[in-house]
């Protein structure tokens, strides 16, 4: 057994966690939730590394977002945020170097593990990690962009900007922007968010599109407006989650902090609306829940609520999106949380995953975005759980 598992065994015997029975809203653990679920990643896998029985080992953005939620537990117990710190460790050599990552990928979605660099920096002083996380802002630095200026998705999906994106890029630019010293980012932050807010904006119910092609020659997009034709409930998650993140380090007196308030209270307004008014959550394709094949998921329901539990508290909401975000997240665990084959809880019904172009090539239609492979605990969803948990301190 490794010193990681020895600790995590004892954090499961010191936490009280107990097996649940089924449907587990109607039984709550005696820890909470957010501690409740990172005993359980931690335990099913002494390593993010080996996570959900990954069959490939890669610098890997879904991952170091679950050891992001996990680390914001480390005051409770240094454990947690071992448990994070291994994962980076795992990728980032003595002289900075970043196993398995391209910088030429141009890829926004290697950018989300940076933020995980600047914490570990901040913690310890290790060059090592300021090293690696200069390396994500030549990335950004050098960035394939629009006409209009925004930040490609990825090299391979030229002309196209991507909700997905704004959370993988926006929150780590903002956070260097802060921590470092350098203001010209914040700029940069601001105009992706708006820009892709403005190409992706229906204005008839205030819901994002989950893609932009500026070029209007992918299949999947509206040939007149460039935009994709579905609004997918985790797209606009990682957007709404990303607006609420970045107002931790824009400055008050920033000239568009105002304005990217405005949009995050819209769009939440918007997402309110469309919540289920008997389960609490969202669905898949978010405003089509009747219709043959979408299903309530569980992903975006965990963003969705954190982003209104956030917002609420730091004021760029009205205090009501409080008392929303807990029943959602009650309704999040009576939902999808059931007892494992292990006996430990499990997160359910989350997509495993949603893209556009590619090969083979993702049409972006209704029945693409329905028939996707549903994934038990994985770690978009079990970390966006924990974090809506730890800010209604369920």
């Amino acid at each position: 057994m490794t010193l990681l598992s020895a600790i995590c065994s004892a954090l499961l015997i010191l936490s009280g966690c107990h097996a649940i029975s089924g449907k587990s809203g109607e039984n709550p653990p005696s820890k909470s939730w957010a501690e409740q679920m990172a005993i359980t990643v931690m335990q099913r896998a002494d390593s993010l590394v080996k996570y959900n029985n990954a069959k490939s080992v890669k610098w890997q953005y879904d991952i170091a977002f679950l050891g992001q939620a996990i680390d914001r537990l480390g005051y409770l117990n240094p454990a947690y945020s071992a448990y994070m710190q291994s994962y980076i460790d795992y990728f980032i050599s003595d002289d900075g170097k970043i196993k398995t990552y391209k910088l030429e990928d141009y890829n926004l979605d290697n950018i989300n593990p940076g933020k995980n660099l600047i914490t570990l920096y901040k913690r310890t002083a290790s060059e090592k990690y300021h090293t690696a996380l200069l390396q994500l802002v030549q990335q950004l630095t050098n960035q394939p962009k629009t006409k209009t200026g925004g930040f490609w998705h990825k090299k391979v999906y030229p002309w196209q900007m991507w909700l997905d994106g704004i959370y993988m890029s926006a929150p780590f630019m903002a956070q260097y922007a802060r921590e470092f010293n350098d203001d010209k980012w914040f700029d940069t932050v601001f105009h992706q968010i708006t820009l892709v807010y403005s190409k992706t904006l229906d204005s008839s119910t205030g819901l994002l599109y989950h893609a932009w092609d500026e070029s209007k020659s992918q299949a999947w997009c509206n040939p007149e407006t460039g935009t994709s034709r579905i609004f997918w409930s985790r797209g606009i998650g990682w957007f709404t989650m990303a607006l609420v993140d970045v107002l931790d380090y824009i400055p008050e007196n920033y000239h568009g902090r105002d304005s990217l308030i405005r949009i995050f209270r819209s769009v939440c307004n918007a997402l309110l609306k469309v919540r289920d008014r008997e389960k609490m959550v969202w669905y898949q394709v978010i405003n089509q829940p009747d219709r043959p094949g979408n299903y309530p998921e569980a992903s975006g329901s965990c963003m969705f609520t954190y982003a209104f539990a956030k917002g609420a508290k730091k004021g760029y909401l009205p205090q009501k999106f409080y008392k929303e975000a807990l029943k959602s997240f009650r309704g999040i665990v009576r939902e999808f949380v059931v007892t494992g084959n292990d006996g430990l809880p499990t997160l359910t019904h989350i997509c495993g995953s949603c893209g556009l172009g590619g090969n083979p090539y993702r049409d972006g239609s209704y029945t693409y975005y329905v028939s996707e492979k549903q994934i038990d605990n994985d770690p978009k969803g079990v970390a966006s759980f924990i974090l809506a948990a730890i800010e209604l301190n369920q």
